[in-house]
């Protein structure tokens, strides 16, 4: 009958950390961040659910793009200049840390406007307390004011194969956690 139960809470240990790493989402899916063919990014934040903890993957060629998280105002006339974070690296993930809108555009003149931006609505973790926005989140307000914003994001922040390095280690520490308890 142990046997059971230490499975059981194996298994129960497995899910628990699986679903409490957030989501991540590629922009634009297979095409990536660009500025070339007719990627709908409106559209494509559209049909995705995000939530808090979800990450954002932009993947693009640096030599041409950027990614400027902005306020609203800033999104709706695809001005960069006063970004509230600025993302050059080429594979940059964003961690989603509140729920609300979040504004991202490419800073390369002529991009935003060719439809180079994403407005990303993020929800509360369906695993969290159930609260709905108020409707002046849900309207113009700017995506995260600089006292949300976490210092300039450093290169653990905004590579995606750092963020994708630390869930795999969290996963395998508490897999291998979760073994030596079933032995």
């Amino acid at each position: 009958m142990g046997f059971t139960k230490r499975t059981v809470a194996f298994v129960l240990m497995l899910a628990f950390v699986g679903g409490s790493l957030g989501a991540v989402h590629k922009v634009g899916d297979s095409t990536g961040w660009t500025s070339l063919g007719n990627i709908d990014y409106l559209k494509w934040a559209s049909t995705r659910t995000f939530h808090v903890g979800d990450s954002l993957l932009f993947e693009y060629n640096p030599q041409f793009h950027n990614v400027m998280q902005v306020t609203h105002n800033d999104f709706q006339s695809c001005n960069g200049a006063s970004a509230i974070a600025s993302y050059t690296s080429g594979s940059d993930s964003v961690t989603l840390k509140r729920p609300g809108h979040f504004y991202f555009l490419c800073g390369v003149p002529g991009h935003c406007q060719a439809g180079q931006k994403v407005d990303v609505l993020v929800k509360l973790s369906s695993k969290g307390p159930s609260a709905s926005p108020s409707p002046s989140t849900l309207g113009s307000s700017p995506a995260n004011s600089p006292s949300e914003m976490a210092s300039a994001p450093g290169p653990a922040q905004s590579s995606a194969l750092s963020l994708v390095s630390s869930k795999v280690s969290s996963l395998v520490a508490v897999c291998i956690a979760g073994f030596v308890f079933y032995l």
